[in-house]
């Protein structure tokens, strides 16, 4: 039997045609797209396999369209290799959501209407507050929180050892980038992003999610999902809203969370989501952590390989 983590991917791994060859292999996953077409009473099937890239990079479809992605493939993964045994799973960010749903915190159907309420939100509070975010390479936590302090912005994402993103004001992100290597830091490089996510920008998402939140049933996983906030399980359902809560806000805490994960004793990680994004973090995380990423029809034959 495998036992393995399941992690999801984040907003920013979109790319336009994810999942149509999906759809066309696996009659499962043609029915989970429909679901979700009806579900939101519009084609974001259509948004995701035809584009323009900038519709599907706009935080509302994008959202829900990772989901999507990410619990069609665990699906089909789990149809042909029964005797996978997810342990544990946990998310960056977006995909904190797509873990809980793959563990059972929540179904289909009401996540799918919180990720879309929630990309509708975030996509809301960037036009009232605009700002920017910034990759941070190199430096210590300690220059980091000092560039942040310096500048009034957040730290966003704490992604793997030597990246870290900066999240606020379009003046606080243009000083920190040009201020990085007084900081220490070997350089400092501005994101092509609609916002300032996981800083204090997004305060007016965070309320109106935790309102959205509280409206949706929710039970106890059935595997533990590692909170980015927490950088641990958050336990019982009224720790789990909170957490998703004080995620939109707050800092991914993703090298904790695998570190979490692995001082477990778990050693096989499946990534479902486009890009490969994920293993490129644990490669810097922790070497000796084995990662199978699945990103389409090609790669997930491959993993259904390996795993059976």
């Amino acid at each position: 039997m495998s036992k393995a983590v399941l992690l999801f991917s984040g907003q920013g791994a979109q790319k336009v045609g994810m999942g149509q060859d999906l759809i066309s292999a696996y009659p499962s996953a043609k029915k989970l797209f429909e679901q979700a077409d009806h579900t939101l009473g519009r084609s974001l099937s259509d948004i995701m396999f035809h584009g323009p890239p900038e519709e599907l990079t706009k935080t509302r479809h994008c959202q829900p369209a990772l989901f999507l992605h990410g619990l069609a493939l665990l699906q089909i993964l789990k149809e042909k290799v029964p005797q996978l045994q997810p342990v544990a799973a946990a998310g960056l960010s977006l995909g904190e959501m797509t873990a809980h749903c793959a563990a059972g915190t929540f179904t289909f159907e009401q996540g799918l209407k919180l990720v879309a309420r929630r990309g509708e939100l975030m996509d809301k509070a960037c036009e009232t507050q605009p700002g920017s975010m910034a990759a941070m390479i190199g430096g210590t936590p300690e220059d980091l929180s000092r560039l942040a302090t310096e500048c009034d912005v957040d730290i966003a994402n704490l992604n793997c050892p030597g990246q870290t993103v900066l999240s606020g004001t379009e003046k606080g992100i243009d000083r920190a980038v040009s201020l990085a290597k007084e900081f220490g830091l070997r350089m400092g490089k501005k994101l092509q992003v609609a916002g300032a996510y996981h800083s204090r920008l997004m305060a007016s998402a965070q309320e109106e999610l935790g309102k959205a939140l509280a409206a949706t049933d929710f039970t106890d996983p059935q595997i533990p999902v590692i909170s980015n906030y927490l950088a641990a399980p958050a336990e019982g359902p009224d720790a789990i809203r909170a957490s998703l809560k004080d995620q939109v806000t707050g800092s991914v805490r993703w090298i904790e969370s695998i570190q979490h994960l692995r001082q477990q004793g778990h050693d096989l990680f499946i990534e479902l989501g486009p890009g490969k994004v994920l293993a490129g973090f644990m490669a810097r995380i922790d070497k000796e952590a084995r990662i199978i990423s699945i990103e389409d029809a090609t790669s997930l034959e491959a993993a259904i390989t390996e795993l059976s």
